[in-house]
């Protein structure tokens, strides 16, 4: 068997909304994250902001020749956004975080790290430094609890935004809104590896969040179900090479 290559080339995918006060230093860190480690692209895609968002990302975009824009005209939600970014990376692994500065990019590395052969996915797991608000934490908890008993995904954490996949396997996955809380379910539906390390959660510096917490619970209820249809009627032929 070959030896596993580690990627030479990341493309970091940001989905943003009404992020006006975070973009600036968020990529000041992913940048001094990855320096001297690997080739990277950042792009930063803007899901509808309504504030200077989109404005502070062009004029960053002067500074920092890495750094890639693309703009929803009207919110499409953090999925739809995380999907955009992908089908425009240019490279064969990808890592995602939040746009709120909450996620670290210091941990990236770690992720990498964590990549063996077969691996299609990394997760990160913010259960041990959660900074959010109770209902937050709360609500989280249950989730993953329902989900990880629904689905076995082996994945404590599924919610957290801070991952590293393959483009390739992404982009075979079915897609639907909310779609990124059930990465690692669909990754192993197509019969993909997937592993969870823990990660550092922030508090937010600026802003606040602009998905909703009881909207987001009650669509991923749904959403849940059809991912468990899914794998019920999911078959994955054995193959032999010879």
């Amino acid at each position: 068997m070959a030896q596993f290559i580690k990627p030479k080339y990341l493309s970091i995918v940001v989905p943003v909304r009404n992020e006006e006060d975070n973009v600036a230093d968020l990529i000041f860190e992913i940048r001094k994250s990855l320096k001297n480690l690997i080739n990277y692209e950042i792009i930063y895609v803007d899901d509808g902001s309504t504030d200077h968002t989109h404005k502070n990302l062009i004029a960053l975009q002067q500074t920092y020749k890495e750094l890639r824009v693309i703009r929803h005209q009207k919110s499409c939600g953090q999925s739809t956004a995380v999907r955009t970014g992908v089908k425009h990376a240019k490279y064969d692994w990808i890592a995602t975080l939040d746009g709120d500065g909450q996620n670290n990019p210091a941990d990236i590395p770690q992720l990498l790290n964590a990549l063996k052969e077969g691996i299609e996915l990394v997760g990160g797991n913010r259960r041990h430094s959660r900074r959010d608000t109770w209902i937050k934490r709360v609500s989280s908890v249950i989730a993953n609890g329902v989900r990880a008993w629904m689905l076995e995904d082996n994945t404590p954490d599924t919610g957290c935004g801070l991952k590293l996949f393959s483009r390739e396997a992404f982009l075979d996955l079915p897609y639907f809104v909310h779609m990124h809380r059930f990465l690692p379910a669909l990754i192993k539906r197509r019969g993909g590896q997937i592993v969870s390390i823990p990660v550092s959660h922030r508090p937010r510096s600026h802003g606040q969040s602009n998905y909703g917490t009881i909207d987001r619970l009650l669509v991923g209820i749904v959403d849940l179900f059809g991912v468990a249809w899914l794998q019920r009627r999911s078959k994955l032929p054995q193959i032999n090479k010879d």
